[in-house]
């Protein structure tokens, strides 16, 4: 007969003489898988139960933050990339602005090159020049980007109405504003409005009527309230170049990790003074600065929530040692050494931690499948650049905070367990 697990010197002895029969058997981890099984209805059970809630709701946290700035910064970072490219060719400028007051000529020999390199899905020419826009009594500053028939906002940016027609074997004469502008100047789809583009030393601006074709939406203020979108041929003609005339080339890449390397490489490979590269990270520092600053924030949250978890796991831990001290005077005066007996605890809070980690993956994981679904947490687009909260989340994210907080947990918990040393049988089993 396999012997009752009853807290008493018989029933150690018991065990003991099991271990000695059976050499597989793990006699702290036994031990503390009959402890969780004895639970029910006991005050330890509330505390073991309580400390699984703390850990869950601290992973579910960490992991929540971890998808949101990471989300965040991926739309803030796709938003800029569809408009202009992850890396631009163009003459050098102190200032690394997309204005360039002289054209370089469109090189076949360098578009082939670029075209080829590996990790590069696209190369389009084109021109930047500010201009005023006129309708319905409204005027507004605004810096022209022309572009030719291959060009096209990507599926994350919003689209109203039809994209430039180049049919037009002079220029297209049509215009695509963002929503800001066109809201501003009470401008829709199909609706007409007059260019005016200023000239050095003149004394009349030249003058354009163009029809809107399209309206798109990126969210990023940067984009939607300064720049609006027009056939390349027509800034051609304004500016007096000849057809083979741009202000620069825009790449998109398909990994952004690798603009910087590609940059070097194109610019060391192919790029000839005194043409040079940018990327976007040069062209607007500042963005990219205030989007690594939210690293900061989520390290600061992930720091809380880990003490958060350790903390509660370290009370619950000298709650159940403090429960069952008779136990282990017990254990103690059969000659059970102190590191076993502190290894049934760290067995039973890693159960503990284990349970608390897979019920905060779960509830973070159907937070972040919801909110993908429906968008029921919703922001200020005016401030955060979109309508909702994203939420962007890598498997390996998932594993690196799942695995650190189980080794940090468990790693904290040999402080309280330490505990044990102090507990002397004698003390604790002169009364019954």
């Amino acid at each position: 007969m396999k012997p009752v697990f009853v807290y008493t010197g018989s029933a150690v002895m018991a065990i003991f003489e099991n271990q000695i029969t059976t050499s597989a058997l793990n006699l702290p981890l036994f031990i503390a898988r009959r402890y969780m099984l004895r639970q029910k209805g006991r005050f330890s059970s509330f505390i073991i139960k309580l400390a699984i809630a703390a850990t869950g709701i601290s992973v579910a946290t960490m992991l929540l933050a971890v998808a949101v700035v990471t989300g965040f910064k991926y739309e803030v970072r796709e938003k800029l990339f569809s408009f202009w490219g992850h890396i631009q060719i163009e003459p050098y400028s102190v200032t690394g602005s997309v204005l360039t007051p002289q054209p370089i000529r469109m090189d076949k020999l360098l578009e082939g090159q670029v075209s080829t390199t590996p990790h590069v899905q696209q190369m389009l020419p084109f021109a930047v020049r500010p201009a005023i826009l006129n309708a319905h009594q409204t005027t507004e500053g605004i810096q022209l980007k022309g572009v030719d028939k291959k060009y096209t906002l990507p599926a994350n940016v919003e689209v109203k109405g039809k994209y430039i027609n180049y049919a037009d074997s002079d220029y297209a004469k049509e215009i695509m504003l963002s929503a800001t502008t066109a809201n501003r100047m009470l401008l829709n789809v199909g609706d007409d409005l007059h260019v005016y583009f200023l000239e050095p030393g003149a004394t009349m601006p030249r003058i354009r009527k163009l029809k809107v074709s399209g309206i798109y939406h990126t969210g990023m203020e940067e984009i939607d309230k300064s720049y609006a979108l027009c056939d390349l041929r027509l800034l051609q003609r304004i500016n007096n170049w000849q057809p083979d005339e741009i202000s620069g080339y825009q790449i998109v890449i398909d990994n952004e990790q690798l603009a910087d390397t590609l940059a070097n490489q194109l610019f060391h490979s192919y790029v000839k003074p005194p043409l040079t590269t940018y990327t976007m990270m040069d062209i607007f520092p500042n963005i990219f600065s205030w989007l690594d600053m939210q690293d900061v924030s989520t390290g600061v949250i992930i720091t809380i929530m880990a003490v958060v978890a350790i903390i509660n796991l370290a009370v619950a831990l000298l709650i159940l040692i403090v429960e069952q001290v008779r136990m282990i005077g017990v254990l103690k005066a059969q000659g059970m050494a102190h590191s076993a007996i502190q290894k049934i605890f760290l067995y039973h809070t890693g159960v503990i931690a284990g349970a608390g980690i897979l019920a905060g993956n779960i509830l973070a994981l159907g937070i972040y499948i919801l909110q993908k679904k429906t968008g029921f947490i919703k922001l200020t687009e005016a401030t955060y650049a979109m309508k909702y909260v994203p939420l962007r989340l890598y498997w390996w994210h998932v594993a690196v905070i799942d695995v650190a907080t189980l080794l940090l947990c468990i790693l904290c918990m040999w402080l309280p367990s330490l505990y044990i040393r102090r507990i002397q049988p004698a003390r604790v089993l002169q009364f019954k």
